[in-house]
């Protein structure tokens, strides 16, 4: 007893000079971090929010305060779209060779900070290093690839039926775009919607996520490194509580032409709904409840480590990550036993600046409660907890990774999006059972399923009520391909030469008398 004592304490303490240690990095980050930015950028200039108003940005792996950043409200916003306005002309009329040029400097910049830039993530979200260095090129890419689709926005001779005349399609910017982010992926997210949009010459206002505006601000100060103009590209931090006014400018003011937000289904109708009333064109990234689906023809292999790559990558707070895991009862068993070992052989909870570590923190305690409550619902339903389920020692944000057996439609895990490092298995019979099932949400951003058998592939694919398939594959994302979902999971797509459209208004010119 007394040795199983010892052994406790002196994993408490190992736990608790780890959990310290991890503080004392993100501190050292962002004190030592170049690009650290406290103030908003609005018009070329780094300025203080009304009354110098301030909130702090918190480590969340320990939930000490990093820094405090000025706290914008509705006057910093309009201050930040009229600032967008008046650069639009000259922004709108450059060539796009000259953007594409500023944009590749900006991406140029972005990888010669990538280290530094990881790091940021990595202390205001607190992802693992590897995957916030992951992240940074990711961000990056998108610069790049719309650097290079500034130069391909084309628009169209069309036969006329008349001799004398002729017509032509345009394409024009349309005009100061609201960016609001989301803190998953805070560089990602905001180049992927930014890069587009100052490509095809809009000028833009971002609102990065209270939890991580450090990323942005970190962004904004490269891109005034990299010499695009005042006024093209502003960013305005703003608290919580200032967040739904700020919002409420982004989306009302009438001299925003278009909004793109990422982040939950129920704040993108909020936003839409004040949108209406000036018709803006909105692009909406929202949330999702990724089916994966192993058939009994699977690669089981295959198919766990397509299961761990995207149930676990940000630990489990991607949009698109596996949500339900639907598995035919003939390889049911065999599945749930090579994932476990997979858990607890690959995933390592711990801090993010740890090289050994693979889970990180949940952004914060209300994220941690929404997983307790999905696996309390689970259980008293009938669910078996096979790994995991509770918080992990390390911390009060940390988060054991979890997989649950016996799981049926009706428990919340399956109902809604988890954001968090929870595994639900619900076992199924049929190909006809599975595609049910997975289509029996009102939300389809992403889908993954797991087979061998060639004619199921093309069933599957085409009856996946999802905007992003994923077959025998559990990482998605990529520049090139466009992202975005159906039903209640969004409007429009970003990335690929489709991310452009968003941001682009098109033009009948009818030539006659000739």
């Amino acid at each position: 007893m007394l040795r199983q004592l010892r052994s406790g304490m002196q994993a408490l303490t190992a736990g608790l000079r780890a959990h310290c240690a991890s503080a004392s990095a993100a501190a050292a980050t962002v004190g030592g971090s170049g690009l650290v930015r406290s103030q908003a950028y609005i018009g070329g200039r780094w300025v203080d929010a009304s009354g110098s108003a301030l909130f702090p940005v918190q480590d969340p792996a320990s939930g000490r305060q990093l820094v405090e950043v000025a706290d914008c409200g509705p006057r910093e916003a309009k201050e930040a779209v009229r600032a967008a306005d008046c650069s639009l002309p000259s922004w709108r009329a450059a060539t796009s060779k000259e953007r594409s040029n500023l944009l590749r400097k900006w991406y140029d910049l972005i990888i010669k900070n990538k280290d530094e830039l990881a790091r940021l993530i990595t202390a205001e979200n607190g992802k693992p290093l590897q995957e916030a260095f992951s992240e940074i090129l990711y961000a990056a890419s998108f610069v790049e690839w719309f650097s290079e689709e500034a130069r391909r926005v084309y628009g169209d001779v069309v036969p006329a039926s008349s001799p004398n005349r002729r017509i032509l399609i345009l394409k024009q910017p349309i005009g100061v775009v609201s960016i609001i982010t989301p803190w998953n992926f805070p560089s990602a997210m905001l180049t992927r919607k930014a890069g587009a949009a100052l490509a095809v010459g809009c000028t833009v206002v971002v609102k990065p996520a209270e939890d991580t505006p450090l990323s942005a601000l970190a962004l904004a100060e490269l891109a005034d490194q990299a010499g695009i103009p005042a006024g093209v590209f502003n960013v305005i931090p703003s608290s919580r509580s200032n967040t739904p006014a700020v919002g409420e400018v982004l989306c009302t003011d009438p001299l925003v032409a278009a909004i793109s937000f990422t982040g939950s289904t129920a704040t993108g109708k909020i936003l839409l709904r004040h949108a209406c009333d000036t018709v803006k064109k909105a692009s909406m990234e929202l949330g999702g409840l990724a089916p994966f689906i192993v058939f009994d023809s699977a690669d089981l292999d295959l198919a766990v480590a397509g299961a761990l790559a995207s149930k676990f990558r940000n630990s489990g707070q991607t949009c698109v990550c596996a949500n339900r895991f639907l598995v035919q009862e003939g390889i049911h068993d065999a599945f749930v036993e090579k994932m476990v070992k997979a858990m607890q052989r690959d995933l390592r909870v711990g801090s993010g600046f740890d090289d050994q570590t693979t889970q990180g923190p949940l952004i914060n305690e209300r994220a941690v409660q929404k997983v307790e409550n999905q696996i309390s619902d689970a259980v008293s339903r009938g669910a078996c907890i096979v790994t995991g389920g509770k918080r992990h020692s390390f911390g009060a944000t940390f988060f054991e990774p979890t997989l649950l057996s016996n799981v049926t439609t009706d428990m919340l895990c399956a109902q809604e999006e988890t954001f968090g490092p929870l595994a639900p298995v619900l076992k199924f019979q049929t190909e006809e059972e599975a595609i049910t099932i997975a289509n029996a949400a009102n939300v389809g951003l992403a889908g993954y399923f797991y087979s061998r058998d060639y004619a199921q592939i093309w069933r599957v694919a085409e009856q996946l009520e999802v905007g992003i398939v994923g077959v025998n594959e559990g990482l998605l994302s990529t520049p090139e391909a466009p992202f975005g979902g159906v039903k209640q999971s969004g409007l429009g797509r970003e990335g690929s030469k489709y991310g452009v459209d968003e941001y682009l208004e098109i033009k009948y010119v009818c030539f006659g008398s000739l």
